[in-house]
């Protein structure tokens, strides 16, 4: 069973484009994690909202990624005054038969 996650982003407007790039700096970090499946940049097509997908081997995978994440870029997963309102980040669990 492989664990993945569907975060929710919201940049400014002025910054959607600058957080894309952000994301795809994690995606980079993941890419060479243990454990790690596939990760995307989306962003909808009114441009609120840039989304990030990403599945793992486990909840341990993905947790040992996002640890990773925090020491080789912890600049670009900083909440700051570029977004409009907190991430909304769910986990889950696959149920592919």
């Amino acid at each position: 069973m492989s664990f993945g996650f569907v975060a929710y982003h919201y940049p400014k407007s002025e910054y959607v484009e600058e957080f894309v790039d952000r994301c795809h700096q994690v995606c980079e970090v993941l890419t060479r994690q243990q454990g790690f499946l596939r990760a995307e940049v989306w962003v909808t097509p009114e441009g609120d909202a840039v989304v990030t997908t990403g599945a793992f081997e486990s909840p341990q995978a993905f947790q040992g990624a996002f640890a990773a994440v925090g020491r080789e870029c912890p600049e670009v997963v900083v909440f700051d005054e570029r977004e409009l309102k907190p991430r909304q980040v769910h986990t889950l669990l696959s149920r592919q038969q």
